[in-house]
C-alpha cells in the first residue's frame, strides 16, 4: 500500500499528555497567581498549531517521556487536523486571557483560562473534544480548516 493510500494515525497518548501539560501548567498558573504562565501555555500552544513538531508538550513527549518508557504510543486511525483547531482555540482563549491580565482585568483572564482547563479536562476525562466537533461541523458545511502546512 502506498502512503497516499494508507490511512492517517494520531498517536492518542501524545493528545492525552497535550492536554493533561495543559491542564496542569493552567492550574499551577491560577494556584500561584502567574498571569504569565498562560501567556507561556499560549505559546506554547500556537507554536505547536502552526508547526506541529514543534509544539514543546509534543517534544516532552516525543524526545523524552516515549524513549524513557515512561509513556507508550497508543496509534489510532484519524487526522491531525481537528486537534490542530483545538489547540488553536485553545491558543486563541489563553492569548484573550494574557491579553486580559495586561489590561488589568484578571477576573477575565482566569476566567478564560478556566475555559481552557475545563475543555481540555473534558477531553482528557471523557473523550469529548469541543475543537474536533466544531473542526467537523464546519467541515459538514463546506468550510475545511487547514492551520499548518506540515499537518
Amino acid at each position: 500500500m502506498s502512503r497516499a493510500q494508507q490511512k492517517p494515525f494520531v498517536d492518542q497518548t501524545a493528545l492525552r499528555f497535550n492536554q493533561a501539560a495543559i491542564i496542569l501548567c493552567n492550574s499551577l498558573a491560577f494556584l500561584l497567581d502567574q498571569p504569565w504562565m498562560v501567556a507561556g501555555v499560549a505559546l506554547i500552544l500556537l507554536v505547536g498549531t502552526i508547526w506541529p513538531g514543534a509544539g514543546l508538550f509534543k517534544l516532552v513527549y516525543t524526545r523524552l517521556l516515549k524513549p524513557a518508557g515512561l509513556l507508550q504510543p497508543d496509534p489510532q486511525p484519524g487526522e491531525q487536523a481537528p486537534h490542530l483547531l483545538a489547540q488553536g482555540l485553545g491558543a486563541l482563549f489563553l492569548t484573550l486571557a494574557a491579553l486580559a491580565f495586561l489590561l488589568d482585568v484578571a477576573w477575565l483572564g482566569w476566567l478564560l483560562a478556566g475555559i481552557v482547563i475545563l475543555l481540555a479536562a473534558t477531553n482528557l476525562f471523557f473523550g469529548f473534544c469541543l475543537g474536533c466537533f466544531l473542526f467537523y461541523q464546519l467541515a459538514r458545511r463546506g468550510i475545511r480548516v487547514r492551520l499548518s502546512r506540515w499537518a
